[in-house]
């Protein structure tokens, strides 16, 4: 690499808020995307025997996936941080778990391989929730200078409507016990709000992702919900409500981090 290039290449860097951190992250997030592909290589062959050398390659590539996972890699190289990224790993990876389980099992959908739930999709979570977390910085950034007031009454707004959708949705499992709990934790985080304005900008950035992945996901049949819809309303609006709890638990183990911290400092790494 020449110098000129060289200089290019941290132009850039610095103007799309990239780090050595990021690149650490992506490397990171590149080999367990690699580990799951080795892991689960007849997976692998089975979606490339759809291949048919009669035809071009460009007409077969799916353009969706390739967008959607290239947006989501640009994203979680701007601005990384490794302290704060490893806190939303952690919980995006456990809350996707707990997601994914109760999905499974209730049946509200299924994967194609009737895994319940399948550990080959986990992985996805906490790449999610870190491209989430960056569309929350900037959507943050973008309205810093609006008033209180309106985040305060989109959230009396469109909480309480996701909740009635999700009832709605989720009615025929609703002798589930996975379901009940689901729907508990809900309705507490929605009852007992905290920053309006970062919890209504983290849902709308969950549900902004959560349509391209839902989209990709459905029309593809690599996973299909019980009333067959590509994608369905909740299962969008769901993603958002998925960051809302998965940033309110990251909080609350900041906090729980400071307390130990005070006590023991060597203790508690976790920083927001």
């Amino acid at each position: 690499m020449t110098a000129r290039t060289s200089a290019s290449f941290r132009r850039l860097s610095a103007a799309l808020g990239w780090t050595r951190a990021s690149f650490v992250l992506l490397g990171g997030t590149l080999a367990v995307l690699l580990l799951t592909v080795a892991l689960w290589w007849p997976l692998v062959v089975e979606y490339f025997s759809t291949y048919d050398a009669s035809r071009s390659i460009f007409l077969q590539l799916d353009w969706l996936l390739l967008a959607v996972f290239g947006a989501m890699f640009l994203l979680i190289m701007a601005d990384a941080k490794l302290e704060r990224d490893a806190l939303v790993i952690l919980v995006g990876t456990m809350g996707g778990l707990v997601i994914e389980s109760w999905g499974t099992q209730t049946q509200l959908w299924t994967y194609y391989t009737q895994q319940r739930p399948p550990l080959w999709i986990i992985p996805a979570w906490p790449v999610a929730s870190l491209a989430i977390d960056r569309l929350f910085r900037f959507l943050r950034r973008l309205t810093e200078r609006m008033p209180e007031r309106p985040f305060r009454v989109a959230y009396w707004l469109i909480l309480p409507l996701f909740y009635a959708l999700m009832l709605a949705y989720v009615w025929p499992t609703l002798d589930k016990s996975l379901t009940q709990l689901a729907l508990i934790a809900v309705g507490l985080l929605i009852v007992s709000p905290v920053e309006e304005r970062a919890t209504v900008l983290t849902f709308l950035s969950g549900a902004g992702l959560g349509y391209f992945l839902e989209l990709w996901g459905t029309t593809r049949a690599c996973w299909t919900y019980y009333a067959l819809e590509t994608p369905p309303l909740f299962a969008v609006l769901a993603h958002g409500m998925a960051a809302v709890a998965f940033w309110r638990v990251g909080r609350y183990l900041v906090r729980v981090s400071r307390r130990l911290t005070v006590r023991a400092p060597k203790l508690s790494l976790l920083r927001e």
